[in-house]
């Protein structure tokens, strides 16, 4: 038994992705005491800048023909690679930087790509997975709100995990998590609170859900 889990937040203390992270590991690691959790912090150790198009570079090159960094690359999206494929479930924490998708998240999943096991337009190698997602808010951009529509990044996150890698996946939301940080926030404070809860009950309930889901694997 397996857990592959990945951060993307730049922080450490006081990231609320991370924090509803350890609550869905916490009910998987409940149900299975002795098994292995590989980590990998993108947000706080992320990958290099020019990796991805080494990688590119490197599918269009004979092997033998290899720069050092296309052969890094390609070494690199093989390792990432390995972690998705080896474990028997996944856990993805990533919050909403500015609108959209965290660069480091965005950066990772185009380097698995790379990888022939991924491809677009074959089965990929994670098919069928159980996975649950995480995701973060600093605002609220549900259906009523004024900035219903800004939330340019849980359609693509689920997008990539759903469709393209065939995660079979749960998702975790958790929206004003400025509130108490932003005074322009402050008259949202009852709501955020609540909105919390939601979001740590829903987190616990997907969290026993995988290793459930594991355990028929």
């Amino acid at each position: 038994m397996s857990l592959f889990r990945l951060d993307a937040s730049i922080r450490i203390e006081g990231s609320t992705s991370r924090a509803l992270g350890d609550i869905v590991e916490g009910e998987w690691g409940a149900a299975h005491p002795d098994a292995v959790i590989t980590r990998r912090h993108i947000g706080t150790e992320p990958l290099p800048a020019t990796v991805w198009a080494d990688a590119v570079a490197a599918s269009m090159t004979p092997e033998s023909e290899r720069t050092s960094n296309q052969l890094a690359a390609v070494d690199l999206a093989r390792t990432l690679t390995d972690e998705l494929t080896t474990a028997d479930a996944l856990l993805f924490a990533v919050p909403l930087y500015n609108f959209g998708v965290s660069q480091h998240f965005k950066s990772y999943v185009d380097l698995v790509l790379t990888d022939p096991r991924m491809a677009p337009g074959a089965t990929p190698a994670t098919a069928g997975k159980p996975a649950v997602l995480v995701t973060v808010q600093g605002g609220n951009y549900s259906a009523g709100t004024p900035k219903e529509g800004w939330d340019h990044a849980t359609a693509w996150m689920r997008r990539i995990l759903e469709d393209v890698w065939q995660l079979d996946l749960d998702v975790v939301t958790r929206e004003f998590t400025l509130v108490g940080v932003n005074p322009a926030l402050d008259q949202f404070t009852e709501l955020a609170d609540e909105l919390k809860r939601l979001a740590e009950d829903q987190a616990t309930h997907h969290g026993r859900g995988l290793a459930q889901l594991q355990r028929a694997i």
